[in-house]
């Protein structure tokens, strides 16, 4: 799949305003050694993440609602925000990239840079914490928004007081012996929009998958309704064969006792 979104992207015409993407960064996002998470700075984050969320969440659903105005946004709409807000494939979760775990003292601080940044093993660990924080809350939260229209305050409490328990739990102190992550470094803008294209297009991909899958489900439902429709109506045939049969054999039946009796 890399290499067709690289042949692609690399014989698509492009207008002149565009900035050029070069073979070399098309290779080099399709390269990029996977990064794994920080399983051990999860405790160290989780509140913070928690908070972040808070605050995407709420700027994402005033972002649609401006989008749509003056149509209202819906509880739908905010449930596939909240949805997404924790994957790094989907727009929702950019805020992630922007995000530095710094060392201050023995704690760890979320500093956000204002830049999307490459997605290295610290990037994996914010994302991580927040699929953890969110778990299967995001309908309860999208609810919530939807219905009461909360301040950023009142929805950091009911996320991550009433409804994660993300913040109720004291942060305990950083390992002085921890193994610093790796520095936050800046993306290019010519990378940030090559892989814009590349999750746009992995996104468009799956889109026709799942749409495919459906068809195939349609298919398959309208087969076993058929084949349903053809079994019934075959037991319908003999059930009418075996009732005239066995009608008949009654009938002869009592017309040779009837032979018989007047004998």
């Amino acid at each position: 799949m890399m290499f067709y979104l690289r042949d692609w992207i690399l014989s698509s015409k492009r207008r002149a305003s565009e900035p050029c993407i070069l073979p070399e960064q098309v290779n080099a996002i399709a390269q990029s050694p996977p990064s794994t998470a920080r399983k051990e700075d999860l405790p160290f984050i989780r509140c913070q993440v928690c908070q972040k969320i808070a605050e995407e969440l709420l700027g994402l659903v005033q972002k649609k609602q401006s989008q749509i105005s003056p149509k209202k946004i819906s509880e739908l709409q905010i449930i596939e925000i909240a949805e997404n807000v924790c994957n790094l494939k989907k727009e929702e979760s950019d805020w992630i990239l922007r995000i530095d775990t710094v060392e201050k003292g023995d704690t760890l601080e979320l500093v956000d840079q204002g830049t999307e940044g490459q997605c290295y093993s610290e990037c994996k660990t914010i994302e991580r914490a927040c699929q953890e924080v969110m778990g299967y809350s995001d309908t309860d939260v999208a609810e919530y928004i939807f219905k009461s229209g909360p301040s950023i305050d009142s929805l950091i409490k009911y996320l991550c007081g009433d409804l994660t328990k993300a913040c109720s739990v004291k942060v305990p102190p950083v390992p002085k012996d921890r193994i610093p992550g790796e520095p936050f470094v800046a993306k290019s803008s010519k990378d940030a929009e090559m892989e814009k294209i590349l999750r746009s297009m992995e996104g468009k991909v799956l889109r026709e998958r799942e749409s495919a899958k459906g068809d195939w489900k349609v298919k398959i439902l309208e087969g076993v309704k058929q084949s349903g429709a053809a079994i019934r109506k075959h037991v319908d045939k003999v059930s009418h064969r075996t009732q005239t049969w066995w009608g008949r054999k009654k009938t002869g039946a009592k017309a040779s006792k009837a032979g018989k009796a007047e004998l």
